[in-house]
């Protein structure tokens, strides 16, 4: 962390400060911080945008079976369906975006 980031009297805000402890930590912990490529970018944007469209065709279907179940307890098994689906969708998400930054 640089000796500024919390010793300059220029006002910070929150995530400023937070900002700067966690460099401090990783720095601590030995962390390497490596810049993101603008290949990485751009995979990674495609990775958000394909989840994107995964979880808005997931909410689209959700919905539309949820108009068809009247049954309280069919309606909570669809949703916690719909949950599961939803956390698999984002974990995928996060294990590609981690994958291209190792690269």
């Amino acid at each position: 962390m640089e000796e500024d980031d919390l010793t300059d009297d220029a006002p910070k805000s929150a995530l400023e400060l937070a900002m700067a402890r966690l460099r401090k930590k990783d720095q601590d912990e030995g962390v390497e911080t490596r810049p993101v490529s603008e290949e990485q970018r751009a995979a990674i944007a495609d990775v958000r945008r394909v989840s994107e469209a995964k979880l808005a065709e997931r909410e689209i279907l959700h919905k539309a079976a949820l108009r068809r179940i009247e049954d309280p307890e069919s309606r909570a098994a669809l949703e916690g369906e719909y949950q599961r689906e939803r956390e698999r969708i984002l974990a995928d998400r996060d294990r590609k975006i981690e994958e291209i930054r190792r690269e």
